[in-house]
C-alpha cells in the first residue's frame, strides 16, 4: 500500500523514512551551513542524526557584518541554494533550521547592533522555503557541551551497531572535548567523581541516561581574539610571532576595535590609523609574549584550577581537540595523537621559518592563516599544559581530529542531538538508521534475492514434472 501510494504521488520511497534539518553556525571567524537527516523512528527519545553536506558561506564570520548585515544576504544565499538541490523539494517546507550564534555574537550581546544583525540574518531565512525556527545566541556553557555531544557521539561512545545490526547502548567511556573558535574556547568532560564537582558540571540527558559534565568556555581565549590581544600588547611593531621578513600594515581598529582590547586600547586611539608589524621569527620571545595572554597567579598553585582563577577538575581519560587546534596541528604536519616533545619540536622547527620558507611548507597557503600558525601553536601550548594541566604523560591522550567519516566535529551536531528531542517522529516505518543509499542498496539486493528465488522454484516444478512423466515411458516399453 505505502509502495503504491509513492509511486501515484511521485515521492522518492527513500525519503519517507527521513526527516531533514539544517543548522547555521554563525561563528566569530565564518559561518557554515550543516545539513542532517534521521530516521522518522527514534532511538529513545533521541534522534540517530548523521551529516549529508556542508556549506562554507564565504566571507567572515557574522560579527563582521555588524554595520552591513546586508551584506553577508548574498554569500549566504548561494549556500543555501546549494542545500536546496540536498533536500528532496516535497520536504522542504517541513525542514527546520535553526541559526546559532556563537563567540563573535556573544560579544556584541550588549552592542547596538546586535539586534539589527540578527533581525537581517532573519530576513534572509524567512524567504526560505524551509521552516525557520529562530535565530539564538548559543551560551559559553551550551557551545562546550553541545560539542562533547558531538564527539561522543561520533565515536559511538553513545550508541553501538551490534552484530545483528541493532544500536545498542555502548558501555565506551566518553572522551572530554576540545574546542578552539574564533573568540572562545572550550573544554568539557565527565570529571573523575562528578558528585564532588556537582555545582560545577551540567546534567546532560541522551538516550536515557544521564551524564554530569565538567565545562567552561573562555571568552576572548578563541585563536583570532586572542591574538589582537597579543598585538596589543606589543610595545613595538616588531613581532616575534610573525614569521621572518613578513611585513604587514594593520588598522588600529583590527586589534583595538574588539571587546577583548578594549582595556588596552590607548588614549590616542584612532580607529583607521595603520600601524605596520614586522616579523622577526623569535620561538623563545613568542612564548614569552603569549605567556602574558593568562594569569595563572590567580590560581595560587590550586589543583583544582586553570587560570584566571577558574575552577577545573583534573583533566580525566581522552580528549578529542577539533577546530582551531586541528588546523594548527595540521600546519605542523602533525596529526592524531604523538608526544609532547614532538609538538614542542616541530614548533620551534616552524616558528624559526621564513615567510619566503612557509609558502612551499603548508599544504594550503592563506596569509591572514598562515602567519598566524606560529602564535597559535604556542597559544596552544600555554593553554593545554600551563591552563589545562595536560603534561608530558596525558599529552598522548589528546587526538587532534577534523571529523569522524564525513561528519565534521562541531558543536552543530550536538546541538541538532539536542533539538531533535523536540521534533516529533513520525511513525515507527523503520527499526535501524540506515542511511538512503545503504537502504536502496538493501532493497535492490531482497528485489533480486526474490526474484532468484521464483525463477529457482518455476525449475523446480518444470524438473519435478519432468522426472514424473519418464518412469511411465520406461514402464510402457518394458511391457511390450
Amino acid at each position: 500500500m505505502i509502495l503504491r501510494m509513492c509511486l501515484q504521488s511521485h515521492i522518492p520511497i527513500i525519503s519517507i523514512f527521513f526527516r531533514y534539518g539544517i543548522v547555521l553556525d554563525a561563528g566569530s571567524s565564518r559561518t557554515t551551513v550543516y545539513v542532517y537527516e534521521w530516521p522518522a523512528e527514534k532511538e529513545n527519545n533521541t534522534g540517530v542524526v548523521s551529516q549529508t553536506y556542508k556549506c562554507n558561506v564565504k566571507g567572515p564570520g557574522i560579527s563582521s557584518y555588524e554595520s552591513s548585515p546586508g551584506a553577508l544576504a548574498k554569500p549566504l544565499d548561494d549556500c543555501l541554494n546549494k542545500v536546496k538541490e540536498r533536500i528532496p523539494v516535497h520536504l522542504h517546507k517541513n525542514t527546520s533550521v535553526y541559526l546559532g550564534a556563537t563567540a563573535g555574537m556573544r560579544l556584541l550581546r550588549y552592542g547596538t547592533d546586535l539586534n539589527y544583525s540578527v533581525s537581517c540574518l532573519s530576513s534572509v531565512m524567512l524567504s526560505q522555503p524551509f521552516e525557520f525556527r529562530g535565530a539564538q545566541i548559543i551560551t559559553g556553557p551550551e557551545e562546550g557541551v553541545y560539542g562533547w555531544i558531538t564527539a561522543n557521539y561520533l565515536m559511538g561512545n553513545f550508541l553501538e551497531v551490534s552484530v545483528l545490526t541493532e544500536w545498542l547502548l555502548s558501555d565506551h567511556e566518553t572522551m572530554g572535548a576540545l574546542d578552539l573558535g574564533g573568540a572562545s574556547t572550550q573544554i568539557s568532560f565527565i570529571p573523575e567523581d562528578p558528585e564532588e564537582h556537582f555545582n560545577s558540571t551540567l546534567q546532560v540527558k541522551l538516550y536515557g541516561y544521564n551524564y554530569n559534565v565538567y565545562t567552561h568556555s573562555y571568552q576572548c581565549y578563541g585563536r583570532d581574539e586572542a591574538e589582537k590581544r597579543l598585538l596589543a600588547l606589543l610595545a613595538n611593531v616588531d613581532n616575534p610571532c610573525y614569521p621572518q621578513n613578513y611585513n604587514t600594515a594593520l588598522t588600529m581598529k583590527y586589534f583595538f576595535g574588539s571587546l577583548c582590547t578594549q582595556s588596552l586600547r590607548p588614549a590616542n586611539y584612532y580607529p583607521n590609523q595603520l600601524v605596520n608589524f614586522h616579523g622577526t621569527g623569535d620561538p623563545g620571545l613568542c612564548q614569552e609574549m603569549v605567556s602574558l595572554l593568562f594569569n595563572f597567579t590567580a590560581c595560587r598553585d590550586r589543583e583544582d584550577c586553570s587560570f584566571n582563577g577558574i575552577h577545573q577538575p583534573r583533566a580525566k581519560g581522552n580528549f578529542v581537540a577539533f577546530s582551531g587546534f586541528y588546523y594548527t596541528i595540521n600546519a605542523l604536519n602533525l596529526s592524531g595523537h604523538f608526544s609532547l616533545d614532538n609538538f614542542n619540536s616541530s614548533m620551534w622547527f616552524f616558528c624559526s621559518q621564513s615567510w619566503s620558507q612557509l609558502q612551499f611548507m603548508l599544504p594550503k597557503f592563506e596569509e591572514i592563516y598562515a602567519r598566524s600558525y606560529c602564535f597559535s601553536a604556542n597559544f596552544i601550548y600555554y593553554l593545554l599544559v600551563h591552563g589545562y594541566n595536560f603534561n608530558a604523560e596525558t599529552w598522548p591522550q589528546i587526538h587532534f581530529q577534523k571529523e569522524v567519516g564525513n561528519s565534521s566535529i562541531a558543536w552543530s551536531l550536538g546541538y541538532m542531538l539536542s533539538l531533535t528531542n523536540m521534533i516529533p517522529a513520525e511513525g515507527k516505518l523503520i527499526q535501524l538508521p540506515l542511511k538512503p543509499s545503504l537502504f536502496a542498496g538493501l532493497l535492490v539486493f531482497l528485489t533480486a534475492t526474490a526474484l532468484l528465488c521464483l525463477l529457482f522454484l518455476v525449475y523446480l516444478c518444470i524438473a519435478s514434472h519432468h522426472r514424473k512423466n519418464i518412469p511411465r515411458v520406461e514402464h510402457v516399453f518394458i511391457a511390450e
